[in-house]
């Protein structure tokens, strides 16, 4: 092979991983209520209900939720416990207007998970506010089924 002007040599060369992942029994079944429209917990060896829930007791590091009854329904409802308004969304942002990064703490929840709030101006969200889960119209067992969480009452 001869180099181009310039004495430079090229050629398409693809990098990939193409590999499937297991979820596994506990973010499985989370997973599996996100698509059917219910969010699941799972009980800690300290009796909190974690979510969304870790594979591994944070106290014990002992395996969760090999018992279906280690699961927990909680609302798909809670409180803002902390955010950060993104008044510019990027390209890979899941709204692609004004919201916040939050971590809410879903009712019947010991701990809080981030995920967007769609309040659609500064003014509707704080600490404490009450927001409600958006899921998608259609859903395939993912943590995007969850569109975003809206204030309680709607956008604005």
């Amino acid at each position: 092979m001869s180099a181009p002007r310039g004495g430079e040599l090229s050629a398409p060369h693809v990098v990939e991983y193409a590999y499937r992942r297991s979820v596994g029994p506990v973010m499985g079944a989370f997973f599996g209520g996100l698509k059917s429209g219910v969010i699941l917990g799972v009980r800690g060896s300290d009796g909190r209900v974690l979510v969304p829930p870790p594979e591994y007791d944070p106290a014990t590091a002992k395996p969760l939720g090999r018992d279906a009854a280690d699961f927990v329904r909680v609302a798909n409802e809670g409180r803002v416990e902390s955010f950060s308004w993104i008044a510019s969304p990027r390209a890979a942002h899941p709204l692609q207007r004004p919201f916040a990064w939050a971590l809410v703490k879903l009712d019947g929840a010991d701990t809080a998970m981030l995920h967007a709030v769609d309040a659609g101006d500064p003014s509707r969200i704080r600490v404490g506010a009450r927001v409600r889960a958006r899921f998608r119209d259609e859903r395939a067992g993912e943590i995007r089924d969850i569109e975003c969480f809206e204030p309680v009452g709607g956008r604005s």
